[in-house]
Parts: structure tokens; C-alpha cells; sequence
């Protein structure tokens, strides 16, 4: 049946409220208006709670407080939900206009730091302007210029195929990654050290986000070197600071050469970036049209090379290549008018220049030969540069197929002008030089926040660049080898083609085309790193992760992170002091094979965890190709230079460590954390819930402690005897029990978690921490031990303190908790650990010198009581305490062999320990002992008659004590002179002497057959544990008074409860006296084994 509604309008103006009263009868009033005092009232009451909740109310984008303006009544039922729930309405709408991603990047980060930042409006860029081209202006660089026809030539055309093809795949790979990483949601400023470490975690992001900096400021100093060595090499190559004074000093003097100018070239970005980054920026198209007027000007050449060769040549003296600087005429002699004359080529080889000179004996064997530079492309050199011809450094540059003599003595070569290796080749060196030309892919997500339409822009616009600048590469390898000669191609400066680069002769219409747009757009490239460095700094900084990186978050007031790039220009300054293009080349490809690889790491780890929120719009991506991107990242770093690897790997590793010990805890829900998650469920459901083998056998401590009124740990002691027995090892699970119920006392329950986490994490206790609220404590104790743990990850060993006020108590509950707990864990076959006066157990911080753990070993209940010293002896705190055994012997047990066979036991156990075989005689039971037991059941009796009130049951405890330690010698001495026969086994000779001289002198107390009678209606079951207790401890106190830990067998409480208070005066007297105590009840099976 359909159902009509009426829409009434409602007037919510403030000038209207007396009229809205007045018509209130016939006009509805809106519930703004109705609850708005209400609301006032509550605000300013718990307005900080109130912020709270609101910032948790935030899943999206901020809902602010339009929960406030609700009006509708089609919704009533669900009212309550609107205060912290937007309606779909609203949500839906400000999703609609939510267009600024760099604004949502602020609000994102808002709910961390609690700091609003200004919201600024930039323009919005598509694929082609956004991404495209700054990729390309970045991928393509100083490489392509400086060393491709050097590596071309050394290499070969298949070698360099090989390395280009790696690199650019490694590329392509890790593209793909990141695009599904860039389109799995909105995804803000930052690029891919956001991507990283919001995929990865904090420790992971913050790593690879240092190490992608790094290799961001090399590129700074790897681009100036290019810029210098372009200056230096061919514009003004006169203008040098350091001139060499012979050969061997030349490549000091040009390394010197650069260091200044190249520092000096930094200095001078680093104050434009400074004064004005915005021109930068303007500029970038300039740089930009520089690079491809370069490519364009080479293509144009090979184009002209298949109709008209260029005229440059190569002079060949043998097979051997020469500097043609310094002369003209490539020949040994020429004809002037009619007239035989030298050129200046023989000067350079012979003492004078006459032709009867003494020359070089290479350069008079070989004839002179002059070679075009590049035959063009139909001349068929391509057969001959296929292949690489590599060597080791200082060797002289010789053309292959080409024949010559080879003179007896080629030591002064070196003096001579012929084109010499700089550097010793091979082929997994030219990979980590060429690698930097192929970086540059992250260009487009980190202009993200500027993006139209970021998620389809990035995948877009960085796989269409890598693939364009592939091909320009592939298509340059094959078309410098197949144009230029190999001679030429190995000539690293152009010094064989009169200082021009190699690239520019090939150039139409002429070499400086080459220079002008390869020094412009190194300067360029060198300037956006200086710029991108240090905001990249300034935004790990910001987040906060790295402590000591703080003060590189602050800049000027603009946002300018002014220390950000004064420390990016002194890491810059390490480079160019190393400066050698080459050396510097390996570096940074190590950085930027790190952060490539781990952004195919996060791909893969998202995708194989299939999370719910991992949902990318880019579907051509598979965890196979993320991890064969992986793969080929961690290759090329070890191919290019396997210590740099290492040293970058212990970079980042350190980064790490020190992020996860020492950084703000952040959670960004991370692909690790979901991996940590999937790890343990797989873990847990192939854990078998049987009991583990003993020789696995572990104590997983399930550790009951109690909270104070404030909720604080009462006894933090046993958090330090936790760490000290676990060694932080194992399951540890720390639990409290709060009366009340949930709904009452769930902030308590979370304050207390917070404090037992806070107390774990002071003493050092790893594990988990647990509060539950129960109605009483015995049935929250009850829940713990039953169901603490999950699946085969459960404990099996309880640990507790001593109920130590449990007789002053106005009621039993502290007894009656203590006895269940000890009923139940023995019923789970769970082992118990209970300690006395835990407060005086040592700290972690403490160091005991000297002393002894005892372990008294009445019962065999599993090995436990073994197990447990040695376990305790293993920590830095007991290390130094020797490990006593006593074992007691009956009347009928032969003490001697009972020793030998422990001591064995011992040997095959593998513990070192000092055994000792205690006699106990069959002795009467003393006056003592029937004092003891009337004293207990007396005041038990009387405590369940006269329900006293907690006041009288304090004082009648007290009166017990006072009575009890009155009569304690008397009674004693009157038994012992009424049976002298029977000596108790820890009395002395002196000690009995004594006693019966007390008992002759007569002390006025009274006459113990005046007891008997009230000794005869004792239970005599009670009487034989209380002799038992009294005997045991008299044995104890004297053999272990002065040890730092005594391990006592725990008797267990008696089947029926009505004896449960006199199962604690036993324990009381069996502890009596003694310091450090810890009763070790077994859980029934085996713990320790002698088999491997």
C-alpha cells in the first residue's frame, strides 16, 4: 500500500523563534531548533570529547558539522545515528566536489597532527602537460648526450641493446606497478614516497623515501657534472683554473677543474632555487624544448648520413686513433711547391723536423690513413660495431680489422697524441652508467596533487613516456652503430674529431646544436633537482617518522624548506667533489633501483593479500610482473656494483631499524601489516592445538596481574620476572580482571590496557596485554585461562603474586580466587607459578653477583621445576647464581645412591647444577606442630560463626599472631623435654640444650597435658600437613636462607573446600621465612627431556 507524505516547510530563523512558539500548535518546529539549546549545553561540557568524536567520524572527507543542521523526519529512526554519521545526501555531495587533491591531501593528514594548513588552489594539468612531458624532460638527460655513443661503442650494438632493453624493461615494470599503486584511490602529493610508505608502512616508506632522496640529489650532482664537463670539454675548454704541467698531471688538474667549477655552478643554483623556484618552473618548458630540438637535430643527421656523409675524419696512425687538435693535415708529409715538407703530425712523433729525425718506431712502421668519422647509413659499419671491445684502462683506442705493426718498445705511448681508455670497461659497468638515463618515471606521480584526473593521467602518461624515450634509445643504439665508426664511438670526448661531441657530428645542422641543448637541458634537470630534493625531505620530515629529521619540516614562512635544501646542497657537494660523471653515475642508479624495487614490492604485496580496500582502476597489472620488476631491480644493483648495492641495502636497512625503535608509531594501514596479518593466520591454522613435542616445550606465560585504584600496575615486579624468565621468547600474555560491567567500566578497561602496555613496555615484556570486565573476579580469572590465546598459540603456564593480604582481608574472596585459580589451572593442565613477596624480586636493570637459585624437588611433576632455573639463569640479571638441587630422602631410601643417580639425571638433562639429598627421619609430631593446626582451626571455626565485621576479624587476626609467637618457644620446648628422644633434624646440640634448660627453669605457661585433650579433637589429617609444612620449612630456612630464589613444589589445594583456608595457612608455613619464594605447580606432562 503506498504511503503519502507531506512535505511542511519550516522556518529555523532565529528572528522567527517567538513566532514559530506562538504557531506551534498548527506549524511543526524544527528539531534544530528544539535540541539546539540541548546541544549547547552538551558541547560545553565535553567538548573534548566531542572533537574526538567527531575526528574519528571522518572515513572519508571531512563531514564537519552538518550533522548538526539534520531537519529531515522521513529519517527519524535514524536520529541518534546523524550526531556521528553523515547522510548519504551530504556525503555524496561533498564527494562530487571534492576536485582539490592536494586540499584533501591537507585534511587526510589533519586527523594525525591536529595542525590546519591553508588550502591553495592550482591550476589542473591532463596527461599530456602533466605527465607526458615532464616524464620525457626527465628520462631523457646528460646520458643520452655524454656517454651513449661511448657506451655504443664499447659495448657493442648488441651488448648495448641488451643493457638498454634490462633498463628500460625494469622501467616499464615498475611503471605499471606504480600505476596500480597511483590509481588505487584519491592519491595525493608526494609521489612515490607517499605511494611506498603508506603501501609499505612508516619503517619501509621512510627507508626508501631517504634513499629516493638521495638518488634525487645525485641526479643534482651528476647533472651539474655534465653541465661543467660540457662547459669545460667543448664551449670554453681554455678556461681552466688548474693547468697541468706534464701528461700525468692532466686528469688531476680536470678533476680539480671540475670540483670548482662545479661548486660553484651549485652555489648558484642553490640561490636560484632559493630566491625564485617559480622560474624554475617556467623555464621547464624551455629545458624541455632544448632536449627534443637535440633529438630532433640527430635524427635529421642520420637522415642526411644515408645522402651525403658529413665531413668529419678520423686519423688513423696504424690501427690506432689520434688527437687531431693539433694538427691539420692528417699525414707524415706533404708537398708545398714541389717541395717534400713534415707536418706538425711529425712533430709530434719525431725529435725535429727534418725528414733524416729519429721517430717513434710505431709511428715509422705504420703508414697514416684518414677515415671518414661516420660512413654513413648504408656504408654497412654496422656488422662491425655488432660487437663490444672492452679493455682495461690507458689502453690506446684501435680499429678493429684494420692491420698494423706493433713496435718493440711501446713505453712512451703515453707521451704521444693518440685517444687513450680513461677507465678500465667491462660490461656491468656501463649498465650502472647508463641506468640513470632511463629514471625519471616518478616525474608524473609527483605532480599528482596537480592532476585533472591523477588516476588516469599517471598509468597513462608515464607508460607512454618510457615507451617513447625506449624507442628513442633502441632506435639510437642501432643508428649510432649502424652510422658512426667504431673508432669514433669509443672516443669518449671527441678528441678524434676535433673536440666535438661525438653525438654533434652526426647532428645536422651543425655540432652545437648538440652542445647548447645538452648543456641547457643538464642545467635545467640539475635545477628541478635541487628543487624536488628538498621538498621530498621536507615532506619525510613533516610526517614525522624520522625524530632527527624534524628541523628539515621548517622552512620560510612561503613553505620553502630553506634547511631542506642547505642539506641537499652539502650531500650535492659530495658528488661534484667526486667529480667524475662516471663514478658518481652508479650511485644514484643504486638509490633508484631501491625505490623501484621496493615500489614493485608494494604492488606485489598488495595484490597477493587481495585486501579489501586494495582496488586499482589500472586492471593491466598481475603480482608476476611486480615481482620479475622486483627481481630485475635487485639484479641490475648488484650488476652495476655490487659493494654500492651493499652499502645502499645497509643505508636503507639502518633507516629501518632506526625508524622501528626509535620513530612516531604511525598507522597508515600498510600492505606489511596486512602481510604481518596473513602470515600469523596461516601460521595459526597449520599450528597444531596438540601439545607441542617436549622438547619444543616453551613456558607461555599467561600472567595475572592486578591493577591498583588507579588502575596501575600494583606489582610491576612481575612484569620484570616475566622478561627475566622469558627472555623474551615465547607467547607472554599480561591480563587483568575490572568488576562491573562492560558498558560501566569499558574506559577503565581501555585505561588499564594502556597502563599495562605502558608497564610492559618500561620492564621490557614483550607481548600481549589484555583487560576484561566480569561481574566478579573469579569469573573473569575463570575466562582468562580458559580462553586466553588463539588456536595452537595458547598458554600453558599461569603467573601470579602471592595473595600476601589474604588473612587481614574483611572477606575470603582474595582466598577463594587464589584457590579456584589454582583448581583450574590444574584441571586446564596448565602449569602454575606463584610468587612470594614479588615486590622484592630484582629488576632487569639489577645485576646479582653472587648467590644460588634453589630448587627444592619433592614431587616429580613434569620436569618443570628444572626447567625453570635454567631458563631464569639464562638472563643477565641471574646469570651470575649457581643452581642448587635438594632432593629429601625417607627413612627407607638410600640417600647416597638417591645423589649419584640425580647426578646423573643432571648430566643427561644438561644442567649444571649442585645436588644435595636431604634426610628427613620419622620424628613425633611437635607441640608445635598440634599449637599450629589448634590455632587454624580455632580461628577458621570462629570466623564462620560470629561473621565478624572487617574491624574484629583484623583485631582476631592480630590477637592469633601476638599469641602465636608468645607461646611459640615454650610449646616447643615443653614437647621436645617431654619426648627427648625424638630431635627434630635442624636442631643443633647447643639448640637442644637450650630448650631443655628453658623447660627445667619452667616459664609459666601451660602445662601441655592440659592440651592433649584439645589436641585429640584436632583433624589428623590437618596435624600431618601442618607437620609436614613445619618440618619442610624448618629444612628450608636453613638450607636456602641465604639464596637469592627458592623454586618450592606447590602441594595442590584439597578436594573439598571446606579445608581451602587451612590449604593457606600450609602455604604460609611452608614460605615462612624465606625471602624470594616461587611455587612451581606442574602441569601434568613432560617438559624436559635427556634426548636431542
Amino acid at each position: 500500500m503506498p504511503t503519502n507524505f507531506t512535505v511542511v516547510p519550516v522556518n529555523d530563523d532565529e528572528d522567527n523563534d517567538n513566532k514559530a512558539a506562538a504557531t506551534a500548535g498548527d506549524k511543526p518546529v524544527s528539531l534544530n531548533n528544539i535540541f539546539r539549546d540541548e546541544d549547547k549545553d552538551d558541547n560545553s561540557d565535553g567538548s573534548q570529547s566531542g572533537d574526538d568524536i567527531q575526528r574519528e567520524s571522518r572515513p572519508f572527507i571531512n563531514s564537519a558539522r552538518e550533522v548538526e543542521q539534520y531537519d529531515g523526519k522521513n529519517m527519524a529512526l535514524f536520529e541518534e545515528e546523524m550526531d556521528s554519521n553523515p547522510m548519504v545526501s551530504s556525503l555524496l555531495n561533498k564527494l562530487a566536489n571534492y576536485t582539490n587533491l592536494t586540499q584533501g591531501v591537507r585534511e587526510h593528514e589533519e586527523a594525525e597532527d591536529g595542525v590546519r594548513r591553508v588550502a591553495i588552489m592550482v591550476p589542473q594539468m591532463g596527461t599530456f602537460i602533466g605527465v607526458y612531458l615532464p616524464c620525457l624532460q626527465n628520462i631523457l638527460g646528460v646520458i643520452l648526450f655524454l656517454r651513449l655513443t661511448w657506451i655504443v661503442g664499447t659495448a657493442g650494438i648488441l651488448g648495448s641493446f641488451a643493457i638498454v632493453s634490462m633498463c628500460c624493461i625494469c622501467t616499464l615494470l615498475t611503471a605499471i606497478s606504480m600505476s596500480a599503486i597511483a590509481t588505487n584511490g584519491v592519491v595525493p602529493a608526494g609521489g612515490s614516497y607517499y605511494m611506498i610508505s603508506r603501501s609499505l608502512g612508516p619503517e619501509f616508506g621512510g627507508a626508501v623515501g631517504l634513499c629516493f632522496y638521495l638518488g634525487t640529489t645525485f641526479a643534482g650532482s651528476l647533472y651539474i657534472l655534465g653541465t661543467i664537463e660540457i662547459l669545460l670539454t667543448y664551449i670554453v675548454p681554455t678556461a681552466t683554473v688548474f693547468e697541468a704541467k706534464s701528461i700525468e698531471e692532466e686528469g688531476t688538474a680536470a678533476l680539480n677543474n671540475m670540483r670548482v667549477y662545479g661548486t660553484c655552478c651549485l652555489l648558484l643554483m642553490a640561490l636560484i632555487v632559493f630566491v625564485g623556484v617559480k622560474y624554475v618552473n617556467k623555464l621547464a618548458l624551455v629545458f624541455l624544448a632544448c632536449v627534443m630540438l637535440s633529438i630532433m637535430a640527430t635524427y635529421a643527421g642520420v637522415i642526411k648520413t644515408a645522402i651525403e656523409p658529413p665531413e668529419f675524419t678520423v686519423c688513423l696512425l696504424g690501427n690506432r686513433s689520434l688527437k687531431n687538435d693539433k694538427f691539420e693535415v692528417c699525414a707524415k708529409t706533404e708537398t708545398l711547391n714541389n717541395q717534400t715538407v713534415t707536418t706538425d703530425l711529425w712533430k709530434l712523433f719525431c725529435n725535429s723536423e727534418h725528414l733524416n729525425a729519429t721517430c717513434d718506431d710505431y709511428f715509422s712502421l705504420n703508414n697514416i690513413t684518414e677515415i671518414p668519422a661516420i660512413p654513413g647509413l648504408l656504408s654497412g659499419v654496422l656488422k662491425d660495431n655488432l660487437w663490444g671491445d672492452y679493455g682495461p684502462a690507458h689502453t690506446v683506442i684501435e680499429k678493429k680489422n684494420q692491420e698494423s705493426v706493433e713496435a718493440q718498445d711501446s713505453s712512451g705511448d703515453v707521451y704521444k697524441p693518440y685517444v687513450f681508455n680513461d677507465m678500465a670497461t667491462y660490461f656491468t659497468l656501463l649498465v650502472g652508467i647508463y641506468f640513470p638515463s632511463v629514471t625519471g618515471i616518478m616525474a608524473g606521480s609527483n605532480r599528482s596533487g596537480d592532476l585533472r584526473d591523477a588516476q588516469r593521467s599517471i598509468p597513462v602518461g608515464t607508460i607512454m613516456a618510457i615507451l617513447t624515450t625506449s624507442f628513442f634509445y633502441i632506435s639510437c643504439v642501432l643508428l649510432f652503430g649502424a652510422c658512426i665508426e667504431g673508432v669514433v664511438l669509443r672516443d669518449k670526448f671527441g678528441d678524434s674529431v676535433k673536440k666535438n661531441p661525438v653525438i654533434g657530428i652526426l647532428a645536422w645542422p651543425s655540432p652545437w646544436v648538440i652542445v647548447i641543448g645538452s648543456f641547457f637541458s643538464c642545467c635545467g634537470a640539475g635545477l628541478q633537482s635541487l628543487t624536488g630534493a628538498p621538498r621530498l625531505l621536507q615532506a619525510i620530515a613533516r610526517d614525522g617518522i624520522i625524530p632527527f629529521l624534524q628541523i628539515f619540516g621548517h622552512g620560510k614562512a612561503n613553505g620553502e624548506p630553506t634547511w631542506a635544501l642547505l642539506l641537499t646542497v652539502g650531500i650535492c657537494e659530495i658528488g661534484i667533489l667526486i667529480a667524475s660523471l662516471d663514478a658518481v653515475a652508479p650511485i644514484l642508479s643504486m638509490f633508484f633501483l631501491m625505490c623501484y624495487l621496493f615500489v614493485n614490492l608494494a604492488c606485489a604485496v598488495q595484490t597477493l593479500l587481495r585486501t579489501p580496500n586494495w582496488r586499482p582502476r589500472f586492471k593491466f597489472y598481475h603480482w608476476t610482473l611486480s615481482f620479475l620488476g622486483m627481481s630485475l631491480c635487485l639484479s641490475l644493483m648488484f650488476i652495476s656494483s655490487w659493494y654500492y648495492a651493499l652499502v645502499a641495502m645497509v643505508i636503507a636497512g639502518c633507516i629501518y631499524k632506526y625508524i622501528e625503535y626509535r620513530g612516531a608509531e604511525k598507522e597508515w594501514g600498510d600492505g606489511l601489516r596486512g602481510l604481518s596479518l596473513n602470515a600469523a593466520r596461516y601460521a595459526l591454522i597449520h599450528l597444531e592445538e596438540a601439545p607441542p613435542h617436549t622438547k619444543n616445550w616453551r613456558p607461555q606465560l599467561l600472567v595475572l596481574c592486578k591493577l591498583d585504584s588507579r588502575l596501575a600496575v600494583k606489582h610491576p615486579r612481575l612484569l620484570s620476572f616475566t622478561t627475566q624468565l622469558k627472555a623474551g621468547k615465547g607467547l607472554t600474555i599480561v591480563c587483568s580482571v575490572l568488576e562491573g560491567t562492560y558498558m560501566t567500566r569499558g574506559a577503565d578497561a581501555k585505561t588499564g590496557e594502556q597502563n599495562l602496555k605502558a608497564a610492559m613496555t618500561a620492564e621490557r615484556t614483550k607481548g600481549f596485554s589484555h583487560v576484561v570486565v566480569s561481574s566478579n573476579l573469579r569469573d573473569g580469572f575463570s575466562l582468562l585461562i580458559q580462553s586466553a590465546g588463539l588456536g595452537g598459540m595458547k598458554h600453558n603456564a599461569v603467573l601470579m603474586a602471592w595473595p600476601a593480604g589474604w588473612k587481614q582481608a574483611r572477606d575470603s574472596s582474595s582466598r577463594r580466587n587464589f584457590i579456584e585459580t589454582v583448581r583450574e589451572t590444574t584441571e586446564a593442565h596448565q602449569a602454575l607459578l606463584v610468587a612470594k613477596n614479588i615486590d622484592r624480586f630484582p629488576g632487569n636493570q639489577e645485576r646479582l653477583k653472587e648467590g644460588t637459585i634453589d630448587v627444592w624437588w619433592i614431587v616429580h611433576d613434569g620436569g618443570l621445576l628444572m626447567l625453570l632455573p635454567f631458563l631464569i639463569s639464562q638472563h643477565k640479571v641471574w646469570r651470575k647464581c649457581k643452581m642448587r638441587i635438594f632432593t629429601v630422602a625417607q627413612m627407607d631410601d638410600n640417600s647416597i645412591q638417591m645423589k649419584k643417580d640425580l647426578q646423573m639425571f643432571l648430566y643427561h638433562l644438561r644442567l649444571d647444577a649442585v645436588v644435595e639429598v636431604v634426610e628427613m627421619h620419622d620424628s613425633d609430631i611437635s607441640a608445635f606442630t598440634y599449637e599450629k593446626t589448634l590455632v587454624m582451626e580455632q580461628r577458621s571455626q570462629m570466623l564462620k560463626q560470629m561473621q565478624l565485621s572487617r574491624t574484629e576479624r583484623e583485631r582476631e587476626a592480630q590477637l592469633i599472631h601476638d599469641r602465636n609467637t608468645a607461646s611459640h618457644s615454650t610449646k616447643e620446648a615443653k614437647a621436645s623435654a617431654d619426648k627427648p628422644e625424638h630431635v627434630h633434624m635442624t636442631w643443633t646440640k647447643d639448640k637442644l640444650i637450650n630448650e631443655r634448660n628453658k623447660h627445667r627453669e619452667g616459664m609459666g605457661v601451660k602445662d601441655m597435658f592440659n592440651m592433649k585433650p584439645e589436641w585429640e579433637n584436632l583433624n589428623q589429617s590437618n596435624v600431618r600437613r601442618m607437620h609436614t609444612a613445619v618440618k619442610l620449612n624448618e629444612v628450608v630456612a636453613k638450607k636456602s636462607q641465604d639464596s637469592q630464589l627458592v623454586l618450592l613444589n606447590m602441594p595442590g589445594p584439597p578436594k573439598n573446600k571446606k579445608g581451602d583456608e587451612n590449604y593457606m595457612e600450609f602455604l604460609e608455613v611452608l614460605m615462612e621465612g624465606l625471602d624470594r619464594v616461587l611455587l612451581v605447580r606442574g602441569g601434568g606432562r613432560e617438559v624436559i627431556t635427556i634426548y636431542s
